[in-house]
């Protein structure tokens, strides 16, 4: 990453403020975050990274059609409506599939390294596993969120612009900065304000014999991995679609318990109804195959759910 500079869409969102502070550990600080702050607290994500200029996501995108990338080197677009429940399917079209078409070809175009953020949502219920080397045309996305996503996939493997540029099907990722991401927190953050505030943790029952009350399982992802997996993945010359998650399924009881264990209180965990329009969009198992990612030769790990919840929740109760 010397001697680039860099343009990080969704910069002040979870994942990409922790790429940022990841750039910037290695020293890299010559950096353009977009974004949209709105109305939100996200900006709060700011003040804690290094970087050169801040950019509207709108204003950038006008810049965007009028040659501004060309001083750039490295676009990371991380920038998107993450909304599972969102409902206006044109303004996530707008938001996820045209947006990332015109940053993707205006890159390739100019010889800029492209990198963008797909979704495990893609993979809908997992009925093919979840196998960055599954043919993507068999997906069937659950929400039209996971569909926005799905559609530049389709989109990038039809043009061949797949083999120019690389995208990221993220999996359960979680940790700090997600603060301002409203019902769209992880269960980690939404569970450790309820157990501060009521000492006991709910989560969802389950409406599937083989899968006990809590036993539903999920591929939890720490931001910090996140980060640095992609990271690692866009300094090579690693082109198409490739998984980020752990390759490890666990149950949100273990996810609880961690909670539990690191803020030192008993665990008491209970169990609530589902609402009715989750319950046939809801997974109840994702898994990521990692397979493809380690060919890469990415040798930093992974950080076990526990340590990485315990690691959480001590930034969250020291407020940094």
């Amino acid at each position: 990453m010397k001697k680039s500079r860099v343009i990080v869409t969704g910069g002040a969102g979870l994942i990409g403020s922790n790429i940022v502070q990841e750039l910037n550990t290695s020293g890299e600080e010559d950096i353009l975050i977009v974004d949209h702050l709105g109305t939100s607290e996200k900006w709060k994500n700011l003040s804690r990274l290094h970087f050169k200029d801040y950019m509207e996501k709108d204003d950038f995108l006008k810049k965007v059609q009028n040659g501004f990338l060309n001083s750039y080197t490295h676009v990371i677009h991380m920038g998107a409506c993450s909304s599972t429940t969102e409902i206006d399917a044109s303004y996530l079209i707008r938001n996820n599939y045209e947006y990332t078409k015109i940053l993707a070809e205006t890159c390739v175009e100019n010889g800029i390294r492209f990198l963008y953020a797909s979704s495990a949502a893609t993979y809908g219920l997992g009925e093919n596993g979840y196998d960055d080397k599954v043919d993507i045309f068999s997906l069937r996305p659950l929400n039209m969120y996971g569909y926005s996503k799905h559609l530049f996939d389709l989109y990038a493997m039809k043009t061949g612009l797949i083999n120019k540029i690389t995208g990221l099907k993220y999996f359960n990722v979680f940790g700090y900065g997600e603060f301002h991401k409203g019902d769209m927190r992880s269960v980690v953050l939404k569970g450790y304000e309820e157990i501060k505030k009521t000492g006991k943790l709910r989560l969802f029952r389950s409406y599937r014999k083989e899968y006990k009350d809590g036993e539903q399982k999920r591929d939890f992802l720490y931001v910090q991995d996140a980060a640095r997996i992609t990271l690692h993945l866009l300094s090579g010359a690693f082109y198409g679609i490739y998984n980020v998650g752990r390759g490890v399924a666990e149950t949100w009881n273990s996810l609880g318990t961690a909670i539990f264990s690191a803020l030192g209180i008993p665990e008491n965990i209970e169990y609530s109804e589902m609402p009715e329009h989750l319950k046939e969009k809801y997974q109840y198992f994702t898994k990521s195959d990692t397979e493809k990612l380690l060919q890469t030769k990415y040798s930093q790990g992974f950080t076990p759910l526990s340590k990485a919840i315990g690691e959480y929740v001590k930034l969250l109760e020291t407020g940094h």
